[in-house]
């Protein structure tokens, strides 16, 4: 199988530039698919992004509402990769990779909780008096 040069990407310019990085990202999603969790959140995002729009009373909210879904989607993406590049190191166990694993964990479980509080915020000034 013959790989292209890593290089050139930085040479492309123009449309061409933005066709091959698009392909790109395509293959980072479907990266992401084979994990469970991207996988479990992406399933979830289809109910929640529809129901940003009946939720979501402005424009404001409804941007609240389906960016905090994304913004959960793209944290797990970067959470795959930076997995992905310590174990492409090294199965060893190491006190650095262990570290950069549990940040990244970190990082999915705060971009969670956003999503969840945004959540049950605009529901709660929705559905009650409460805001």
């Amino acid at each position: 199988m013959q790989h292209e040069d890593p290089l050139a990407q930085k040479s492309r310019h123009g449309i061409t530039r933005i066709l091959h990085a698009t392909g790109y990202s395509i293959e980072g999603l479907k990266s992401g698919w084979k994990e469970t969790a991207f996988r479990q959140e992406a399933i979830l995002s289809f109910f929640l992004l529809p129901g940003a729009f009946f939720l979501g009373q402005s424009v404001l909210e409804i941007i609240a509402l389906t960016g905090s879904v994304f913004l959960v989607l793209i944290v797990e993406l970067l959470n795959t990769g930076v997995e992905s590049a310590i174990d492409r190191v090294g199965s060893e166990w190491h006190a650095f990779s262990k570290r950069a694993k549990d940040v990244g964990s970190a990082a999915v479980l705060l971009s969670l909780l956003f999503c969840a509080l945004t959540w049950s915020l605009i529901a709660l000034a929705r559905f009650t008096d409460f805001l």
